[in-house]
């Protein structure tokens, strides 16, 4: 459990310099364009990229706080058992889809804009290091998933 918080911790401080650094960009944009009258190049791009990474580890980061977005009414219909029974097969349903969609396809879709050494218009960074964020969000979408089931915290 103290490796959860951790990871949870870490995770938030992530996320929020991301944004921070998100709202900064932005910023910048908008002070080229208006004040100086020539936009940034690159800030665009970044914002896209940066708003990959909030959406995509935000996602993990909700789901390690299990606040993602349930409907419960078939649940608040069954016996405690039942629902404690429903609640590890949708986390092993996350898990298996998980598994295949984000870290099986994420890392297929990292090695081959790898291989093809694919890199950002305006910022020349590789792709892969872009659509990495993927993969390691699977991961921690997987271990928060085997938490819950494991520590039985429904």
């Amino acid at each position: 459990m103290e490796i959860r918080r951790k990871i949870d911790l870490y995770l938030g401080y992530i996320l929020a310099l991301i944004m921070g650094i998100m709202v900064i960009n932005v910023l910048w944009q908008v002070f080229t364009r208006f004040v100086m009258g020539a936009p940034s190049s690159f800030t665009d791009e970044l914002a896209r990229y940066l708003m990959i990474w909030v959406g995509v580890l935000g996602a993990a980061y909700i789901s390690g706080k299990r606040m993602h977005v349930a409907i419960d009414i078939l649940p608040n219909r069954l016996s405690k058992e039942k629902q404690v029974q429903l609640k590890k097969f949708v986390n092993f349903i996350i898990i298996l889809f998980c598994f295949g969609a984000l870290v099986v396809g994420g890392l297929r879709l990292v090695y081959i804009t790898y291989i093809l050494d694919q890199h950002s218009p305006a910022l020349q960074i590789p792709l892969a290091l872009v659509y990495l964020i993927i993969p390691i969000s699977g991961i921690l979408i997987i271990y928060y998933k085997i938490s819950d089931i494991y520590l039985k915290q429904f």
